[in-house]
């Protein structure tokens, strides 16, 4: 997507402005489309996710056009890197190539819930669709009704099967109750730490990290 602020739908307009937070090699040609400008990790925040996954196999499972995949490639030795839109996964292919890391992440067009009993890693990050902006009109998000296309419940359930890590980038007005609960959902509980997220000196999400400590 080329061209000035003027050229975009008002709704991706400000993410446009902010185009440099979200890739500081934007003008090198990443490519976008319309969601990614909405659901994409701003970069330092993805890199922090990267710090905190370790340097093992990490799977990526809601990949979009590649913001966290290719910071987890800069600390891991492996990114399993999942989209059910082939589009965003040629995107997602192209922006990692412009960051050079493309050969340490394997890129798989499919529906993550249909092959998600194939997969093993050391971490699994989940940034699923919130929803659209319209999530930080509600009080509480909860994640049992607005999480698509499944809850928050059945994610940690597929999820915890694949790693000892799961880690979750969430709404900022995410019910923290509900986070609990599905740490102590696991057989034994594992542990849970909640991080909030800023940038610019704004919240701007929250990221859970749920740890199978029995391991």
């Amino acid at each position: 997507m080329e061209g000035d602020v003027g050229d975009f739908p008002a709704n991706v307009a400000k993410y446009w402005c902010q185009r440099y937070l979200l890739f500081s090699q934007f003008d090198d040609g990443i490519k976008m489309d319309e969601e990614g400008w909405f659901s994409v990790t701003p970069e330092s925040i993805a890199r922090h996710h990267a710090s905190r996954c370790g340097n093992g196999t990490v799977v990526d499972c809601f990949a979009g056009v590649g913001g966290n995949s290719i910071q987890f490639a800069f600390k891991s030795n492996h990114v399993i890197a999942i989209d059910i839109d082939s589009q965003r996964i040629d995107y997602a292919q192209h922006n990692a190539a412009i960051y050079g890391v493309s050969d340490k992440i394997d890129f798989i067009n499919a529906d993550f819930f249909q092959i998600a009993h194939c997969l093993k890693g050391d971490s699994v990050f989940l940034s699923p669709p919130w929803g659209g902006p319209d999530y930080a009109k509600v009080q509480k998000y909860d994640m049992e009704t607005m999480l698509k296309p499944h809850t928050g419940s059945f994610l940690f359930k597929i999820a915890s099967k694949m790693a000892p890590k799961v880690v979750m980038f969430l709404p900022r007005n995410v019910d923290l109750n509900q986070l609990a609960e599905l740490a102590l959902s696991a057989t034994p509980p594992w542990s849970l730490e909640v991080e909030r997220n800023f940038l610019n000196g704004k919240l701007k999400a929250i990221t859970a990290y749920f740890e199978n400590t029995a391991k």
